[in-house]
């Protein structure tokens, strides 16, 4: 894996739990991430059946997306907070993955979680990329766009050089988001701009206004752990 040096780093987290009493820790941890010292940016997420932003829920498995001011601080969050310390003891399945910007367009709740600090970023080496995509969707397009949904992840599902791929969502419906693994930067053009059912949903996301806010972010993964569904997909 690409060996990168950087200051403002991310990292995403995808816990598997036993039980769908794995939900109380998305209230629970909220006060905890909101004192965790050098977090700058985070979302806790619940998780689709699908490889994209589906209705179906995934109450046993959560994921963390967040913003660090440095390496430092993930490392402190992972060795002392008990966040981490109940995913080392309660955990079925752990993946998770340091990731370094490389660009961003857009904002999440009102503002860029990486202070512009992406665009400024090189693009990598020609390995693997981490794309995470975030809408809120406006009330009045929702049954739209969640039609268009099984086309797109069917595309997804065979499209070469996708490694892995979630769906994701703050709140049900309206609040989603992907996050997904490519084996290059020209494998995600390939499926941006090559594959005609997610140009489509592209064309009417812009023609028909439907989302309220939107991001989309590219990073380099380089170091992750665990597993993802059985494999690490980075390996």
């Amino acid at each position: 894996m690409t060996a990168v040096s950087t200051s403002t780093i991310a990292s995403f987290h995808l816990i598997r739990y036993g039980s769908a009493g794995a939900m109380k820790h998305m209230a629970f941890d909220r006060p905890l991430l909101r004192r965790a010292g050098g977090l700058l940016f985070w979302r806790l997420l619940g998780t689709g059946r699908g490889r994209t932003m589906s209705l179906g829920a995934d109450l046993r498995r959560w994921a963390l997306f967040a913003v660090w001011r440095g390496e430092g601080d993930l490392e402190e969050f992972l060795r002392a907070s008990p966040i981490a310390a109940r995913w080392r003891a309660e955990a079925c399945e752990a993946w998770h993955v340091r990731l370094a910007p490389v660009s961003s367009r857009g904002a999440w709740s009102g503002r860029d979680p990486f202070d512009g600090l992406a665009a400024r970023r090189g693009g990598g080496d020609g390995g693997p990329v981490a794309v995470l995509t975030r809408a809120s969707i406006r009330p009045g397009r929702l049954l739209a766009f969640y039609r268009s949904v099984p086309e797109v992840d069917e595309l997804l599902r065979r499209q070469d050089g996708c490694l892995a791929s979630i769906g994701m969502g703050e709140w049900p419906l309206a609040r989603q988001a992907t996050f997904s693994l490519w084996r290059d930067h020209e494998a995600v053009r390939a499926f941006a701009y090559r594959g005609r059912a997610h140009r489509r949903v592209i064309e009417r996301v812009r023609a028909h206004d439907w989302y309220a806010e939107e991001l989309f972010a590219r990073f380099i993964p380089y170091a992750s752990e665990g597993t993802w569904e059985g494999v690490d997909p980075l390996r």
